[in-house]
């Protein structure tokens, strides 16, 4: 008697991926990300939630693939730099409306939510909020979440979880500040 092989279809799913932990890279992780798909000719929005009043490289970089990515940084710098905690949740929220907005149209293939994990931790921005949005999310939509301290209950929900590690770092170990095509 011969057995007869049943071939599946391999599963697809657009994953909820998180990029935290206090080492480097997860911004540029997610980024790689970016140019792997619109290297498939997907279409990638990034919305940045903190990023906003630095020359960036990654901004000169998408303009040049625009065809494939949007980016959208829409903070007002570091907010640990900050001068009014009402106005960074004021901020938050207004850029969480606008990246929801797309998250959930069904235009974009990858969708990356760069620093959404600080704006939760700090309080600007209900994880209610981001764990409701991501349950209603287009099904082959990707979404990567980074920035440190991912709340628990997105790392729950989460598909794949990443945790940088910082081992050796320049500014805290020899004083080397952030520069130009490593940092930003």
């Amino acid at each position: 008697m011969v057995e007869k092989k049943i071939i599946k279809e391999p599963k697809k799913k657009g994953l909820i991926i998180v990029h935290t932990g206090d080492g480097k890279g997860k911004t540029t992780a997610a980024l790689g990300m970016a140019f792997r798909s619109a290297g498939h000719d997907y279409r990638v929005f990034i919305g940045q939630f903190i990023k906003g009043n630095r020359h960036y490289g990654e901004l000169v970089t998408v303009e040049r693939l625009k065809e494939w990515i949007e980016i959208h940084p829409m903070g007002e710098g570091f907010t640990w730099e900050t001068k009014s905690r009402e106005r960074d949740t004021q901020k938050a929220h207004e850029a969480w409306a606008f990246f929801k907005e797309r998250l959930l149209s069904g235009e974009y293939r990858l969708v990356i939510l760069d620093e959404i994990n600080y704006v939760i931790d700090y309080g600007y921005l209900p994880v209610e909020w981001v764990v409701e949005t991501l349950g209603q999310k287009p099904p082959d939509t990707h979404v990567v979440l980074t920035g440190r301290n991912a709340h628990p209950q997105i790392v729950e929900m989460a598909d794949l979880v990443t945790e940088m590690r910082m081992v050796k770092h320049p500014f805290r170990d020899q004083g080397i500040p952030a520069q130009s095509g490593i940092e930003f």
